[in-house]
């Protein structure tokens, strides 16, 4: 006797008998009866699924609405702090399962005037609540539709399905709610609160919807634009108005109209998809305006409800009998533990890995696939558990490495405004580490009156031991120095130091020098570090030729030869690490040090901080889009003529299309600034001036990710200074701009314009030119008595 194990026999022995002698006799008498039943029944169904499918989406839409409200209502009245409301958020979508996520984002610098984007957002993520900050050069906020359209309407809205690139990252739909505050007796817009649902269950509902074999559900927005259907293709790809168009089917185009104007009907028409005459239901959705459509396929109705009208007039008791004896032995074998295996893994899709899997013994596929299931869920139990692991570590390491740059940054000294004032020496630092910390230093400081000594150093390796290393030294630089100022024995005391229980072997290679700022003696000790250029005007750019040490943390007793050189007025010393001329392009190349000795000569007669510029400049459009493989560091010095302080009449800089470059334009500016011996406000006034300036050219001027070259000029002619910006961006002239109308509310205002206005008030004449592909920006400020 065969064993019938497998399910397929089983199916394929019984099922197939019993519908062979049932479905045989269904076939011949389903017609009339079914017609009839149609004529009577396919209103009431339809209106029936279609309002019991409505009403399933409201209950779900309608309380998520109240969530955004709720707290824009709170934040108005200010009963609550910001935190505990901040708090509540990832509470409120544990306990809302049906909510994606949530955020309160405000108005930049509404929250904090330091902050431009502040916009906390909880989502989820599996079974985990996630949370990020909406908000930087890539997502900015404010721009997208779920943001402006409440704040233009000034109510509450649904949005359009969407793609939360950046965000969510999910296909999904947002309840936006605007706050507002009270400021001088007005309303002011402060931001929205959002609650977001993934579009993927609104999916699974309305393809749940199934009539006959190609009746169909679909759900339009209030626009036309196709949110579930089951040509995966038309989703949020295509409006209704676009499919009748393309398929010349003008019936589907007036009842597109209809179903966005928020109407309700059930008319014949033909299939969006087979093109059969279908019956077609729809409705619209209170909350959101959307319109839910369902397609009742005629001949499919028909034959079903013909096939259950005359099953009941011709079915014989046989035949009853004897389909219900094929169902209860196919239930009875193989329905029950699929049924058992279908609510389990429902309750795993759920996220309840922990949710218990029947036990099935039987040795056919219905046992194998119940053994796979519980393989599936340890397995999947275990990637979570490893990869939330992972992630939290992730995070916490590059939270401190983000930390560790912050005080790697202010180890290294600036220059400061009295230090740039100063008439007997001129210093500027650059330092653009390779990554978040790396083991390059410099150090600049006065030893006493006269004495001003000048470090700079490469560490052996990169990253967190570099870091560490790198602010060893530098504070061992501080401590040599207190004790003696000749620089061969402070690289002795460091290397002493550094050599000392040295496991690790790694090495600092170390330049410095100490600087007699009224005679000009420099006295110089190398350890292992590049040799500095001297830069002379009028004779160009040299090597220095002297002692070479070993590298400071390899040998304990090493002993380093020191030398001396005069700087005349107007020399200078350029140091540097091997970033610089080790830089290297797309094609292998080295910067070299030939190049940076040529590009230093070129520019011989630049203060400090412009042959900076040029250097970094120069080394950056060499290098191109190879990554940046090593920290680069400078630091030059150049003695001033005491008797005729070198008054900085000029100050240029070329800057990146990169909101970073606007620390270096601060530093310049500041710098200019002292050396003009300008008052704070007016320098105040100038910063502002030129941040908007280049800030709105950086954001607005070059398409995303375009590369880009902004040039910026201050310059002084007796009590005119001068502001020149130029750009290679897209031609625009921010003069044409009407200005702002303050007497407007600020929420009835129209976005732009305040900008150049604010411009125009800091500066006493502005005027713009388009030259050779170039938009020229030119103002000019006259300087008050006080300021000179």
């Amino acid at each position: 006797m065969i064993r019938i194990r497998g399910l397929a026999f089983k199916l394929s022995c019984f099922v197939l008998a019993g519908c062979t002698v049932v479905f045989g006799l269904v076939l011949r008498c389903n017609y009339v009866c079914a017609r009839r039943a149609l004529v009577k029944n396919i209103e009431a169904s339809a209106r029936n699924l279609l309002s019991a499918t409505v009403n399933h989406i409201e209950t779900v839409l309608a309380p998520i609405a109240t969530i955004p409200d709720t707290i824009a209502d709170i934040l108005e009245t200010g009963s609550h702090p910001m935190e505990d409301l901040t708090n509540a958020l990832p509470r409120i979508i544990s306990k809302n399962a049906d909510v994606y996520g949530s955020t309160i984002a405000f108005e930049p610098y509404a929250y904090d005037t330091n902050r431009q984007y502040y916009a906390p957002y909880f989502y989820r993520r599996g079974d985990k609540i996630e949370f990020r900050y909406l908000g930087d050069d890539e997502y900015r906020y404010f721009f997208w539709d779920w943001y402006q359209i409440p704040q233009e309407l000034q109510h509450s809205v649904w949005s359009e399905p969407y793609y939360d690139k950046g965000g969510g990252d999910v296909i999904m739909v947002t309840y936006s709610a605007p706050f507002y505050a009270s400021v001088g007796g007005r309303r002011v817009f402060r931001g929205v609160v959002t609650a977001d649902i993934s579009l993927a269950w609104l999916q699974r509902l309305v393809s749940r919807i199934k009539v006959g074999e190609t009746g169909y559900g679909f759900l339009i927005s209030n626009n036309g634009t196709i949110v579930t259907h089951p040509n995966s293709r038309l989703i949020l790809n295509e409006t209704i108005f676009s499919v009748a168009e393309e398929r010349g089917l003008p019936e589907l185009r007036a009842l597109g109209r209809e179903m966005v104007r928020g109407h309700s009907a059930l008319v014949q028409t033909d299939s969006m998809v087979s093109g059969k005459k279908c019956w077609l239901a729809y409705a619209p959705l209170p909350s959101t305006g959307w319109s839910l459509g369902i397609y009742f396929p005629q001949d499919e109705v028909l034959a079903d409800l013909m096939r259950l009208s005359q099953v009941a007039g011709t079915i014989t008791a046989v035949g009853f009998v004897f389909l219900l004896a094929v169902i209860i032995a196919i239930a009875g074998s193989i329905t029950r533990p699929l049924r058992s295996l279908a609510a389990a893994t429902h309750a795993i899709g759920a996220g309840r890995l922990d949710a218990p899997l029947p036990r099935i013994r039987t040795r056919d596929e219905v046992g194998e696939l119940a053994g796979a299931f519980v393989y599936m869920r340890d397995a999947l139990r275990q990637y979570i558990r490893n990869l939330t692991e992972a992630t939290a570590a992730r995070e916490r390491i590059e939270s401190e490495l983000t930390i560790a740059n912050e005080i790697q940054r202010g180890i290294v000294p600036r220059v400061s405004a009295e230090f740039a004032a100063r008439a007997d020496v001129d210093v500027c630092p650059v330092l653009q580490p390779a990554r978040q910390v790396g083991g390059d230093l410099y150090d600049f400081f006065c030893v006493d009156r006269d004495q001003l000594c000048l470090v700079i150093g490469d560490v052996s390796g990169k990253g967190v031991p570099a870091a560490l290393l790198m602010a060893e030294t530098h504070a061992l630089v501080r401590m040599a120095a207190k004790t003696c100022v000749a620089p061969d024995r402070i690289l002795a005391q460091i290397n002493a130091e550094l050599a000392r229980d040295n496991e690790a072997c790694m090495f600092v290679t170390l330049f410095c020098a100490v600087m007699n700022t009224r005679t000009g003696v420099v006295t110089w000790a190398n350890g292992g570090h590049n040799p500095p250029l001297l830069l002379r005007p009028g004779r160009g750019a040299a090597f220095l030729d002297g002692p070479t040490g070993p590298a400071l943390g390899i040998l304990p007793g090493a002993t380093f030869g020191s030398k001396r050189l005069e700087l005349q007025p107007d020399d200078a010393l350029v140091m540097y690490t091997d970033g610089v001329t080790e830089a290297f392009n797309s094609r292998d190349e080295a910067f070299s040090d030939e190049r940076l000795q040529a590009l230093v000569a070129a520019h011989q007669n630049a203060r400090s901080c412009a042959l900076v510029d040029y250097v970094v400049q120069a080394v950056n459009a060499f290098a191109g889009d190879t990554p940046q493989s090593d920290d680069i560091t400078l630091l030059v010095v150049r003695r001033r003529q005491a008797s005729a302080p070198d008054v900085q009449e000029k100050c240029a800089l070329v800057l990146r299309n990169d909101l970073e470059e606007l620390r270096r334009l601060e530093d310049a500016v500041n710098r200019f600034g002292a050396a003009q011996a300008l008052s704070a406000e007016l320098i105040n006034d100038l910063q502002l001036t030129l941040e908007e300036v280049v800030a709105n050219i950086i954001a607005y001027g070059y398409a995303d990710g375009a590369g880009g070259e902004i040039c910026v000029a201050l310059e002084r002619n007796g009590a005119t200074l001068t502001l020149t910006v130029s750009d290679d961006a897209r031609a625009f002239n921010p003069l044409e701009a009407p200005p702002p109308n303050m007497s407007l509310p600020h929420d009835e205002r129209p976005i732009g314009g305040l900008g150049i206005f604010l411009v125009r008030q800091l500066m006493d004449a502005v005027r713009y030119a388009r030259e050779e592909q170039r938009n020229i920006l030119v103002m000019t400020k006259h300087v008050p008595p006080t300021s000179a």
